[in-house]
Formats: structure tokens, C-alpha cells, sequence
């Protein structure tokens, strides 16, 4: 007899945190393809303060390094984010953790958040 499930989503919104942790739980009895997006997102100020706005999002899976990125602001008086998608494969009886560390200056944090998406 054959096992099907609806393809799983995990979502976590962090708001203006700086950290946001993603925990998807084991799977006993399959292997699971995940399409991963994280988002952190600020509001530029439309005017320069003292020293450059800048915003930088590094990202951890199962506790190592997968990304990290800083970059200056841009489009004074509206919104600029850092956005890094990537896609994991998580085999039977194991977790997936992930966590989005962010950092910025001179800039108001808007959203930072993590999806993760089964490819069915």
C-alpha cells in the first residue's frame, strides 16, 4: 500500500527580530525536497543620517553556514531587502533546522522570515 501526503509548508515571520528559526520535525518513512526562501526586509530612511544604511542576513542550516550577504541600502524612502532561495533534500528520520541571523544600520526592520516549501 502506497503512503501519500499533501505536500508539506512550513512558515516562520519573525517581524523585526534579528534571529528567526525555522524547526521542520523527522519524517519517519520518507525522503522530503524542500524549496527554502528567506526574507528580511527594511524601510530606507528618504533621508541620510551620519553614516551609510546597510543590511546583512546570514543563514544557518542544521548549524553551519549556508549564506551570508551585507549590502548597502538602497531606494531612499522605500522598502530593500536581502532574499536568498535554496532547495534541500532531508532523508528519513532527520530534522531540518534552519536560522536567519540579521543585522543593519540606519535603516527601520520591517520582516524577516523563512518559508519552506515541499516539491511534491
Amino acid at each position: 500500500m502506497s503512503r501519500t501526503t499533501a505536500p508539506e509548508r512550513w512558515q516562520v515571520q519573525a517581524g523585526s527580530a534579528d534571529v528567526a528559526t525555522l524547526a521542520i520535525p523527522p519524517d519517519l518513512h520518507r525522503d522530503r525536497d524542500f524549496e527554502i526562501d528567506c526574507r528580511f526586509v527594511v524601510r530606507v530612511p528618504a533621508e541620510g543620517g551620519s553614516a551609510a544604511p546597510w543590511l546583512q542576513m546570514r543563514v544557518l542550516v542544521d548549524g553551519h553556514q549556508e549564506w551570508e550577504r551585507r549590502i548597502d541600502a538602497a531606494s531612499p524612502g522605500a522598502s530593500d531587502s536581502l532574499d536568498l532561495h535554496f532547495r534541500r533534500r532531508v532523508p528519513p528520520r532527520q530534522a531540518l533546522k534552519i536560522v536567519a541571523q540579521v543585522r543593519s544600520q540606519g535603516v527601520q526592520r520591517l520582516a524577516l522570515q523563512i518559508e519552506a516549501e515541499e516539491n511534491p
